[in-house]
């Protein structure tokens, strides 16, 4: 049991090292906090969609600028997409669940403001479909993959797609990212 506990331990450490060792993927980070003060700064706002363990991260990692990071500070206008259970089964039921966060962002998105979609495969076609109309919009789109992008790479802006196909790896790194993104915001928008 030990050693089985041991490999799963080392394999997130080595999905970390290869994005250490990735300098495309840290100047995308560098990148992408910059534009998220930007937005910040103009008085826009973060949307964050994703499905399942995705929507989990796109909720705690919204929940950080809304709420705070590390220093006790003002909140952020920063919203996880899924998080109105009402909505989501109405559109789902209603339209379909490849609408579901397409129809938010043509309600919530403006020109400037940042959506951030988590998807570990990039094949998610509810967020293709926010994707589409943010770009609409001119939002600028984040997108949080696996290794490939999947089909969500073509409407991204900026794209952190972790060097990985095993799912549980590209969320943990998925989270450590937005960790960072988090963390370098709150102290660049704060001073």
């Amino acid at each position: 049991m030990n050693n089985k506990i041991r490999e799963i331990l080392q394999a997130s450490i080595s999905v970390k090292q290869l994005v250490l060792q990735d300098e495309k993927i840290l100047q995308t980070i560098d990148t992408i906090v910059g534009v998220v003060v930007d937005c910040f700064k103009k008085d826009g706002k973060v949307l964050f969609c994703g499905n399942g363990g995705s929507a989990a991260d796109a909720q705690h990692l919204a929940a950080e600028f809304s709420g705070r990071f590390y220093t006790d500070r003002e909140p952020l206008y920063a919203e996880a997409l899924h998080v109105n259970t009402s909505y989501l089964t109405a559109v789902a039921n209603d339209y379909s669940y490849n609408e579901v966060y397409a129809r938010l962002v043509k309600a919530k998105g403006r020109k400037g403001d940042v959506l951030v979609g988590l998807s570990t495969s990039g094949n998610s076609a509810n967020i293709i479909e926010a994707f589409k109309i943010a770009k609409e919009r001119q939002m600028t789109v984040v997108g949080f993959t696996g290794e490939s992008g999947g089909k969500m790479k073509e409407y991204c802006d900026y794209l952190i797609n972790i060097p990985s196909t095993d799912t549980p790896r590209i969320q943990e790194s998925h989270i450590t990212v937005g960790h960072i993104i988090c963390q370098l915001v709150e102290e660049n928008y704060f001073g």
